[in-house]
């Protein structure tokens, strides 16, 4: 089957997007196929699954799940969207061979290494670049082009005009998540799991720092925020008012998150954008409802409708409420009182009904908060069976639960008849009826056991045939256009025998019709990818010792760089005229210069890297797919550096981007100590740079904290005041940590580390394996301190130090990339160690 025909078979709507729900365990397939969604998307229980905390699914169940959501008419994406290091590629080949021969539809991919691995092994197979990719513009686009993907996952923080543009500048289809949990940092971008937690988001570990309170220090002194403690927890997207739009701009696919919900989520979300496709184009207020008791941490159009940053992070709580019904009025024993009112313009019309769970928000949402199960209602009094404790007047009140949502959903069934067959029915006097059946490229034919006799009255026509031939009922079929031309007018056959035709057709066709999705696979691709990628001419490099490369982000720092004769700097300033200063004056002083540019490209912003090629530096420090497309491409272009955003954790990834223009690759913050060794053996350890002392950039996020809390408005930067032009803003965690917030040329917020990591006893072996780059980072540090760091690490490269004399004089704590927790890490063979 080719990849046209895969996605071409099943039954969909041509003229809308398709509805594209989660499924983490069985009971939420059901859920999703039941609802009547046109694809579903999984993950299995053995690695390589962003969710891991997910029941998922065994590899060996794949199978009988593709034939299974091709019945109920829908398609079937499984997820493999974590980085890979280099020991789990054969692991990854095995797993695309068993999804494209069990039939699965697409892959959905954050490595680049997923995508050229599973081109090489199963070519028809769809693959999609997971939201993870970050791929986040059509310039970007091109990247993933290159790697054979079929579909682009678009980043959250896009709105419907963005969309628009990049739909229309982008070959390439694209599907838009538009309901569920909304992460705060770029996707494939947030390193705080890392940073705090010693495991990976990027390896389907998040540990939810966003969801954490955190206190707003400005200028050295904590700020009052009153009840906004939880300045990095978003509310969850409900992008129902914008589906209308994202038709019209002609996305390919409406993406529903929640791998991790129950399956009254799962149906009712669907149910609610099935109805907004079938022309309610504003969701019934009952679906609104039904959606936000099964799963809602309050509902907001997130970026689709712009940027919006209070509306975004209203900052009072991180976790499911439901649905706002009101105010608590009066509390007696196990009784509460219930003053009616709105909150984000929904509340709840129907009356109360026992069963429900109700939750009181009490303004802890840090502690367990009181709630229960409704017993009886009496007016506006709920009875919860129990005494109610730690309860006041006006404390909020909301619906968390409704059992009947999930009895709906217990009563449906999966769908029946969703695919059309085409019929083509043959004959004439003294033949026997002859009948073809066909869905896509599968055909089955047969005849009727009888012959075709002239008719008494009127004879076979296309209500008798559609009644007796047609009678697809039970089945995964439904009829499609039918061809008489074939018949002889005025003929007659048994009923009997139209029937038998029928029965015998049907199986035949669903077996035809379900084997057709299954791909040829290949055996060997990792081999022979990995032989391909050596023979690809990589950039020259001389020998030469290893040497400390600086990045800094202000002009004191650039000082002192120049100050102790280092002779190449990286400059990350994050806005223009400060970068061009900085240029100039690296210049004048012999500097080798390299810029950075911004971490994520959005649509229309093309024009800050025109900026940055304008400053003809002598290198680019490259930190999203758009820049890399064009800076490999420009005919007098700088030296490329990949930087760590382009998440490099294994050689075949490393070597494709070294052969499209990058002169060296940084290694991603993702490997430990052993996962980067193994690379390094697979790479020439002279053009990877690593990272050996830094803040780690723990989250990267288009919501802007100084907005939203140093601004009378905050809506976005052209109401905001511009407040990071004269403060700085850290974030004071539970330990009393100070983190960083920076931002950049798009208002984008970057959060650091307050401590830096370095990893000095990593570097003896890394100079003995031939590295050459090791970066050395800063971000706020002072020119005395930015002194002391570099003399040390320069005194480490001499032989002055050693590691531990480094790190005693620096006073920093030593770590490499992730230390534990790294997601069931695979090996070779897929075994889980």
């Amino acid at each position: 089957m080719t990849r046209s025909e895969a996605h071409a078979t099943p039954a969909t709507m041509a003229h809308r997007p398709e509805i594209l729900a989660p499924a983490g365990d069985d009971a939420s397939l059901d859920a999703a196929l039941a609802a009547g969604a046109d694809a579903v998307y999984l993950g299995l229980d053995g690695g390589l699954n962003a969710r891991a905390r997910a029941t998922n699914f065994g590899v060996e169940r794949l199978p009988e799940l593709a034939d299974r959501v091709h019945r109920a008419g829908a398609r079937l994406y499984l997820t493999l969207n974590t980085l890979v290091f280099e020991h789990e590629l054969p692991f990854v080949e095995r797993t695309v061979l068993a999804a494209a021969r069990a039939g699965v539809d697409a892959l959905i991919v954050q490595d680049p290494a997923v995508a050229l691995l599973a081109a090489a092994t199963a070519p028809t197979l769809h693959v999609h670049a997971s939201t993870q990719m970050t791929v986040s513009s059509a310039e970007g686009a091109k990247f993933a082009a290159r790697l054979g993907v079929t579909r682009i996952v678009v980043p959250r923080e896009l709105s419907v005009k963005e969309i628009g543009l990049f739909r229309a500048a982008c070959p390439v289809p694209l599907e838009v998540f538009v309901h569920g949990a909304m992460c705060v940092s770029w996707s494939g971008q947030c390193l705080s799991s890392e940073a705090w937690g010693g495991r990976s988001a990027n390896r389907g570990q998040c540990a939810q720092a966003c969801r954490l309170p955190y206190g707003l220090v400005v200028d050295g002194v904590l700020h009052d925020t009153a009840d906004v403690k939880y300045l990095l927890s978003p509310m969850d997207l409900c992008g129902v008012d914008s589906v209308p739009a994202l038709a019209e701009v002609g996305v390919a696919s409406l993406k529903i998150e929640g791998r991790l919900k129950g399956p009254a989520y799962v149906w009712s979300t669907v149910k609610a954008y099935q109805r907004v496709l079938d022309g309610d184009h504003a969701a019934r207020p009952d679906d609104l409802r039904k959606m936000a008791t099964t799963y809602s941490r309050g509902f907001s159009p997130g970026f689709l409708a712009g940027t919006d940053h209070t509306a975004l992070v209203p900052g009072r709580f991180p976790k499911h409420r439901g649905l706002f019904v009101g105010t608590v009025a009066q509390v007696v024993h196990d009784r509460v009182r219930i003053e009616r009112g709105e909150h984000h313009g929904l509340a709840i019309a129907a009356a109360l009904t026992p069963g429900m769970g109700v939750g009181f928000d009490t303004g802890h949402p840090d502690a367990t908060e009181p709630g229960g199960r409704v017993f009886a209602v009496d007016g506006d009094w709920i009875v919860l069976g129990d005494p109610v404790r730690g309860v006041s007047k006006g404390d909020g009140v909301f619906v968390s639960s409704d059992p009947r949502v999930q009895r709906e959903v217990d009563a449906a069934s999966a769908p029946v008849g969703r695919v059309p067959v085409d019929v083509t029915v043959r004959g004439s006097a003294g033949q026997p009826l002859t009948a073809s059946f066909r869905v896509g490229a599968s055909e089955v034919s047969g005849q009727t056991d009888v012959v075709l006799e002239p008719a008494r009255g009127a004879g076979l026509d296309e209500r008798v045939l559609t009644d007796k031939l047609l009678a697809f009922g039970g089945t995964p079929f439904r009829a499609g256009a039918l061809d008489l031309s074939g018949l002889a007018p005025g003929q007659h056959v048994a009923p009997t025998a139209l029937k038998e035709l029928r029965r015998a057709l049907v199986p035949a066709l669903e077996s035809a019709w379900l084997a057709a999705f299954r791909h040829e696979g290949l055996d060997g691709a990792a081999a022979r990818v990995a032989a391909a990628s050596r023979e690809i001419p990589l950039p020259p490099v001389a020998p030469a010792p290893g040497r400390i490369v600086p990045l800094v982000r202000t002009m004191a720092q650039l000082e002192v760089v120049a100050e102790l004769g280092f002779p190449e700097v990286e400059l990350d300033f994050m806005e223009r005229v400060g970068l061009g200063a900085a240029v100039a004056f690296a210049r004048e002083r012999g500097l080798r210069v390299t810029v950075a540019t911004t971490r994520v490209q959005k649509p229309g912003e093309a024009g800050i890297d025109d900026h940055l090629r304008r400053l003809a530096p002598d290198a680019v420090l490259v930190r999203h797919w758009g820049g890399l497309e064009t800076f490999a491409a420009m005919a007098d272009r700088p030296e490329v550096h990949g930087d760590f955003g382009l998440n490099v954790t294994n050689s075949v990834t490393a070597r494709h981007l070294l052969a499209i223009g990058c002169s060296t690759v940084t290694a991603s913050h993702d490997l430990d100590e052993r996962q980067l060794f193994a690379m390094l053996s697979a790479v020439p350890p002279a053009l990877v740079t690593v990272v050996v002392h830094h803040h780690v950039p723990t989250f990267h996020t288009e919501h802007c904290v100084y907005a939203h809390q140093l601004s009378a408005t905050g809506r976005d930067f052209r109401t905001c005041g511009r407040p990071c032009e004269s403060h700085r803003v850290s974030l004071r965690d539970r330990e009393g940590l100070e983190h960083p917030v920076v931002v950049d040329v798009g208002c984008r917020n970057t959060v650091f580390d307050a401590r830096a990591q370095c990893a000095a006893s990593v570097v003896p072996r890394l100079l003995a394996a031939g590295v050459q780059r090791l970066r050395v980072e800063f971000v706020w540090e002072t020119a005395d301190t930015t002194r002391e760091v570099l003399t040390a690490w320069r005194g480490l490269l001499a032989g002055e130090l050693g590691p531990q004399d480094l790190l005693a004089r620096i006073r920093v704590r030593e770590q490499f990339g992730v230390t534990r927790g790294t997601m069931r890490v695979l090996d070779a063979s897929g075994t889980l160690q």
